[in-house]
Parts: structure tokens; sequence; C-alpha cells
């Protein structure tokens, strides 16, 4: 006899039962469910005391269990209609996955995505389930060389366990690297559509309380996204089995070098729109999520510009909060610093707008140990000084509002990666980004990975409100993704998140990134260079400064 807790009420059983069986749920809402903290399938048979919580679509770990569930279903249609082709799922603009046919002679039309969709259509009408089976790692080999699936074939080796979970629909077996629905039914929810030659498939999130957010087209961001696609393949290092492939075969100082290089290149492309236009722009404008390496960026952005005869001055927007007592609360009623109004945006045009005139002026030294500002060094530059900002609001014109928007160049900042794990499995570019924080919040203020785990949340909601709104309307987005880095951060990354005990809030997470951290090969970040990115989070940076 054991007992299970659950939508507030007890449950006296005697033996295996589904926890599906429980919920009475004939609309299908929950996709997964906690148990004792560990997120668990529907179909997970109880069979011990626990605490069960059902999870919706407004749970970001439901939402990545439909998205998975989701991935397969296409893969499954693509495979009953078009089974000569293979196709790559990738992470795509306005919060999407987009698909494509690998074959390069083979255009995506409207017919084919109403014969995709139509197939789509008839396997969540019939409900199919997702039955989980275990293949050794042999048996999985010979299944996907058999169905020309070599990418997955591949990323077998670099599997440490003997055996692999599949989940079977029908005659079809795939694996997602993630947790299923228990069925094809449950994912009635989701639009695709064309876009650009390819089918964007859009599905519910959770930051949108479970709703599909509304397409936003973001033309900049899909050139990078598809430059940075182009890159992947360039380098050989589309899939985590060519990179680890490049790593062992290949000199770590090329691989490392050659994608260093990407890095040179934007900044030199950027260095030479900024040059082209100098007489005008008076404000050189940074902003991106947390990890993206901003300050990294700004300073070689900054020699960049000296090496054409251009010498900036940078300006932290920190140096702009104001007094901690003025500071607006949080829903919680705590200081938000993220919030515009946390900064004296009146006394920052202000400054700007006398430095740009020629005028001295006196800096603010904001100091976040008494929370107050104190008088900073005088300051005064030319007139062909252009003055760089980094800071959360840099993009936003509420923030500049006293700067004809003539005399602004905006750079957006991101690691935007085109890497999967096979081509049914992309790496999402956020994870790379929290790995980034974890591996900088331990090195650099001591911060265990659960404590940067449980910020997360807050922090990505930050982002949604005061970042993202502002990307499109950039002069330049910046790729601040290097191709080989995750083979350099699992060295950090993977010890810190062992950490995280199975009893904690945040071991889901933990658990998650483990996953697919353990297939990447390592890298000896000797040959990075001092100057590189990634030493703002793993150390040995010549700038010496660290990303706030």
């Amino acid at each position: 006899m054991f007992s299970v807790n659950i939508l507030g009420k007890t449950y006296q059983l005697e033996e295996r039962t589904p926890a599906i069986k429980l919920l009475n749920d004939e609309e299908k809402r929950y996709m997964a469910i906690k148990v004792n903290n560990r997120l668990r399938e529907l179909n997970f048979e109880l069979n011990y005391d626990c605490d069960v919580v059902p999870l919706d679509l407004n749970s970001s770990d439901a939402v990545k269990v439909y998205e998975t569930s989701m991935r397969y279903l296409i893969a499954l249609a693509f495979h009953n209609v078009y089974p000569e082709y293979q196709i790559k799922i990738s992470y795509a603009i306005s919060r999407s996955i987009m698909v494509t046919v690998i074959e390069p002679k083979v255009a995506m039309e409207r017919s084919m995505l109403t014969a995709v969709k139509a197939e789509m259509e008839r396997l969540i009408a019939a409900d199919i389930p997702f039955e989980k089976t275990v293949l050794s790692k042999e048996e999985a080999y010979e299944y996907f060389m058999d169905g020309n699936q070599t990418d997955k074939a591949l990323t077998l080796q670099y599997r440490p366990e003997k055996f692999c979970h599949f989940y079977r629909c029908g005659d079809y077996l795939n694996y997602m690297y993630g947790y299923m629905t228990p069925s094809t039914g449950y994912l009635k929810d989701y639009k695709m559509f064309m876009y650009d030659g390819h089918f964007i498939l859009q599905y519910p999130r959770y930051e949108s309380k479970g709703q599909i957010p509304a397409f936003k087209d973001e033309p900049t961001l899909a050139k990078v996204l598809k430059r940075a696609h182009k890159w992947a393949k360039l380098c050989n290092a589309e899939l985590i089995a060519k990179m680890n492939k490049c790593v062992e075969e290949s000199s770590a100082v090329d691989f490392i070098n050659l994608n260093e290089t990407l890095h040179n290149g934007m900044l030199h492309e950027l260095g030479g729109l900024i040059a082209d236009d100098i007489e005008n722009i008076r404000l050189i404008c940074i902003a991106g999520p947390s990890s993206s390496g901003k300050t990294t960026f700004s300073n070689r952005l900054k020699i960049e510009l000296m090496s054409r005869g251009i010498n900036p001055l940078r300006i932290s927007l920190d140096m702009y909060y104001k007094d901690r007592k003025d500071i607006p609360v949080d829903e919680d009623g705590a200081p938000d610093f993220e919030h515009i109004n946390a900064l004296d945006v009146k006394l920052f045009n202000e400054h700007m707008q006398a430095l740009i005139d020629g005028e001295e002026v006196e800096l603010p030294d904001y100091r976040f140990g008494n929370g107050r500002a104190e008088k900073g060094i005088p300051t005064i530059i030319s007139a062909n000084t252009p003055i760089i900002i980094e800071g959360i609001h840099a993009l936003n014109d509420d923030l500049s509002f006293g700067i004809p928007k003539h005399q602004k160049f905006k750079i957006y900042i991101a690691p935007q990666f085109q890497i999967n794990i096979d081509y049914h499995n992309p790496i999402s570019y956020t994870d790379i980004r929290l790995l980034r924080r974890i591996v900088r919040d331990k090195k650099y203020r001591g911060a265990s990975a659960e404590r940067t785990l449980e910020m997360w949340p807050s922090v990505r909601r930050g982002e949604f409100k005061w970042i993202y709104p502002y990307q499109e309307g950039c002069n330049y987005v910046y790729n601040s993704a290097l191709t080989y880095e995750m083979c350099v951060l699992k060295k950090y990354a993977l010890p810190a998140l062992y950490e995280v005990k199975a009893d904690s809030p945040c071991y889901i997470m933990a658990n998650r990134l483990i996953k697919f951290l353990k297939y990447f090969k390592e890298l000896d970040e000797k040959w990075v260079p001092c100057n590189s990115l990634l030493r703002e989070f793993i150390g040995g940076s010549c700038f010496a400064e660290v990303d706030e």
C-alpha cells in the first residue's frame, strides 16, 4: 500500500498505477507531471509514496514536453508522406521552430505543406500512443543506418549509456532527447505556414500563458540565423557528432581559430559600417540578453574603431542608477533594477547631450554597496568621439529620447547557434546562455549552479519585457556564438550541475542540461585566445572585466 497526493486528493494504492489514470483529464490539459520534484511523463507508473503535481502549458517544463512531441509528430508526418526526404528542425524567429528539407535541390512548396499538415491532422485525430521502448546502442545504430538516418547513428557513438530510449508510433521509431506526451491527440494546438522557403511551426509558450504568441516577422534576425546556419556547415559543425569529429581529428588550434575568425570578421564588418557614417553617429547603443558577452564585445569594438582612427568613450548604464530608495519595486516588493525607471533617464540624456555638444560633464559613479551615486571624473570628448553605451535598455529610445535617431547606431548581441544534436533535435541558444552564466557565476561570484538556476526565470522575464521588443530595430545583430564553446564550457558546467541535489526545485532543469552536455567532447581551453568572448565566462580575459 502506498499513498499518492494529487490535485488535493489522496489515493491509497496497492499496485503500480499510471499517473494519467488519476487525472480525469478529458480535455488533455496536462502535459506532464512532477513526482516528488522529478519531471515525469503522464504515463509514469506510481508505486511509492509521492506528491504528484500535474503541469499544464503555463509551465516551462510542460511546454518543453509539448515541443518535443511536436517535433516527433512533424518528423513522423514527413516520414509517412515523403519517406525519401530528410528534414532538419531548427529554432527560428518569433519563438518558433523551422523545418527544412536537407536535400539541396528540393524546393519546399505550399503543396508539400498542405500534404504534411493533413498527415499531422490525421495522426492527431487518430490519437496514436507514443510507446516507450529500449534498444541497445548496437540495435539503435543498425536501425538508423537502415533508415538512412546517419546523423542519429553518428550521435550514438558519443552516448555514454549502453541503451537508448525510443518512442514507437505505429512502425516508426524516433527519440527526441526529452519526455513526450502520452499520444498524438495531445498536440492539437499549433500553427504551421510557409516562410522564406521553409515551414515555420508555432506552438504554445509558457511566457504567453500557454497560448501561441502572435507571429512577429523578424527579417534582421532571420538573416543572422541563416548566416549562422551557413557558417556551421562551412566549419563542419552543424551536428554535435561532426563537431566532435573536428575536435578528435583536427588541430584544436585550427578549429578554435576558425571560429574566432567569424567574430573577427563581424567586428571588421561592423567597424566599417560605423566608420562610413561616423560624421552622424554619436551614440553606439549595445544591448542583449544575459550572458551574451556584451563586455568583451564592447572592448573589442572599441579597439576595432581605434584601428580606424575613431576613439570612442565607453559608458556603462549602471552609472545612472537612482538611489536605492528611489528604485521601483517588483511584484515581490524587491528593488527592480531591470526597470527603465530604475535609471535616472533625465540625467542620462542631459549628460549625453552635453558631451555631444562638447561640454564637460561629471559622470556619476554608482556604488552598489551603499546604493548611491557618487561624484565621478569630469569628462569631455572631442567632436568626432562617439559614445558607446551598454546595458539592458540601450536599444530603447525611451532611454535616449534626447538624442536624434540618426545619431544612434544600435547593436543587438546574442549567441545565435544553429547546431543540432541530430537533425530533429536543435540546441537551444537560451540554454547556451544559461550554461555560460552558470560557469561565470561560479567562477567570479562564488554562486552555485542552483542559485543561477533559481534566478533564471526572473532574468528571462526581464529579457522578454526590456530587450526582445527592441532587437529588430537595430542597425546590426552581432552573433556572439562560438561554435566550439560547448566543448570548453562542459569541463566547468557539468561539475556545477551535478551539485544540484535531487530534492532541489532546480533539479529538473539541471538534469536536462546535463543530458545534452554529455554528448560534447572536451576541448582544452589553453588554445582559446585571451581576447576571446568565451574568456568572459571561463576566465583569462585580457580585458579583466566581467559582464554584469
